[in-house]
This record gives structure tokens, C-alpha cells and sequence, in this order.
């Protein structure tokens, strides 16, 4: 119901932006704007996705939980496909998931969300009652088939 909800204000807040910027600066300007932030918006997720990608190997290779650059990617490329749409809502919002300062306040509750996850799901492995020696017996060589 939230998502139906969103989906129908959303487009009307942006229209609504849209129509208070261009009585502000002019509607060729804010056409000129909405239009500018598309190949902005594809040179974010290339450089920065480039960018987090190599730290999320560096990551991997150095043998350390990528799941901050995980996180990081996925805000990046969520960044620079709402700057991808037009509108000025989803360009300020996509702004504050590309510059890192923002995105770091932003990535705190999903990744201590995604931490806790974690951690439920190594403990639940861990927990587990099996005991290999009881279950493990020897099997003597004739018995075994060719």
C-alpha cells in the first residue's frame, strides 16, 4: 500500500518541484537542467562504479568483509540511476548517495542492519549439534565394490 502510495505522490511532488523551479529560473533553464543530469548521471555510475569496484576487490583480495564496498556500490549505482530520471527530487537524493560524506551517513543503518544478519546467520551454522566421530566408521576393503 506504501508503494502504490509512492508511486502516485512521488510523480507529483517532482511536477510540483519542477514547476516551482521553472517560475523561479525560467522553463528553458529547468529543461536545460532535468536534461543536463542524465549524462551526469551515467558518468557518476561509471567513474564511482568503476571506483567501487576496485575497492570491493581490494577488499576481497586482502581478505577483508567487503560488505561496506558492497554497500557502497549499490548506493552508488542507485545514486546515478535516480540522477538518470528526471526530476529535482531524485537528483538532490541521488546526489547525497554520490558524494561519500553523505553516502557514509547513509550506508550507517544498512550496514549494521546487514552486520546483524550476519552474525544471526554464523551463529545459527555454528550451533548446530553434529559430532562427526560417533557417525564415522571404517568399511573394510572386500566389502567395498569395484
Amino acid at each position: 500500500m506504501l508503494a502504490l502510495l509512492l508511486l502516485l505522490i512521488w510523480p507529483l511532488a517532482e511536477l510540483f518541484v519542477a514547476i516551482l523551479v521553472a517560475q523561479a529560473i525560467g522553463v528553458f533553464y529547468t529543461v536545460l537542467l532535468l536534461v543536463a543530469t542524465v549524462p551526469l548521471g551515467i558518468w557518476a555510475l561509471r567513474s564511482q562504479g568503476g571506483a567501487a569496484w576496485r575497492r570491493l576487490t581490494t577488499a576481497v583480495a586482502e581478505g577483508r568483509s567487503p560488505a561496506r564496498q558492497v554497500l557502497d556500490g549499490a548506493l552508488i549505482v542507485a545514486g546515478g540511476v535516480l540522477l538518470v530520471i528526471p526530476g529535482f527530487i531524485t537528483d538532490v537524493i541521488a546526489i547525497c548517495l554520490l558524494l561519500p560524506p553523505t553516502r557514509a551517513l547513509m550506508r550507517i543503518a544498512p550496514l549494521r542492519r546487514l552486520q546483524d544478519r550476519l552474525v544471526v546467520r554464523a551463529a545459527r551454522v555454528t550451533n548446530r549439534p553434529y559430532d562427526v566421530d560417533s557417525t564415522a566408521h571404517d568399511v573394510d576393503q572386500p566389502q567395498l565394490r569395484p
